[in-house]
């Protein structure tokens, strides 16, 4: 549901597998949003491909990357099938997927009908994909951080409007 101001309340990162690109944004939006002060808003990932399967590990390279800017993705954390875990797409007032691919895929399903659904970069102003740098070595996995990073900034406003907060370490 939306919240009575600009922002809203559940946010659902959607990548094929739940394993990199999702988790990446999942962390960082959830960074962000703590650093605005905004840290009730909802932020969750899942993946939506044929291979995805609840309980697969978060990619190394991911958790690495995500090291070197000082978010350790908690222990535990593992990937979520959308397919199965539906809930998440009812509980989600804004779906963020990284391809149109995605959104394609994600649209499909009942609980997706009539609730916002873009691309990160589409969300941020921008056209384009955010590509998979799955077994691509840890320099497209940094690459893929920034850009997500980079496009995450100009979503906070549009989440929660342009009001000044407190300020992070991102």
């Amino acid at each position: 549901m939306k919240t009575d101001g600009p922002g809203y309340k559940s946010v659902l990162f959607v990548c094929h597998a739940n394993t990199s690109r999702s988790v990446i944004a999942d962390q960082l939006l959830r960074s962000l949003l703590a650093a605005q002060g905004h840290a009730e808003i909802r932020v969750r990932s899942g993946g939506i491909a044929p291979y995805a399967r609840d309980g697969m590990l978060v990619s190394m390279d991911a958790r690495l990357v995500l090291a070197e800017i000082g978010i350790d993705v908690p222990p535990g954390t593992a990937a979520t099938d959308l397919k199965v875990q539906r809930n998440l797409l009812v509980e989600a007032d804004l779906i963020l997927v990284m391809t149109d691919e995605q959104r394609r895929m994600i649209e499909v399903y009942p609980e997706v009908q009539g609730k916002p659904v873009f691309t990160v970069r589409e969300f941020a102003g921008e056209a384009g994909d955010i590509g998979d740098p799955a077994g691509r070595g840890e320099d497209v996995f940094r690459q893929c951080r920034d850009e997500i990073h980079r496009c995450l900034t100009k979503v906070v406003t549009r989440l929660v409007g342009p009001e000044p907060g407190p300020k992070g370490r991102l």
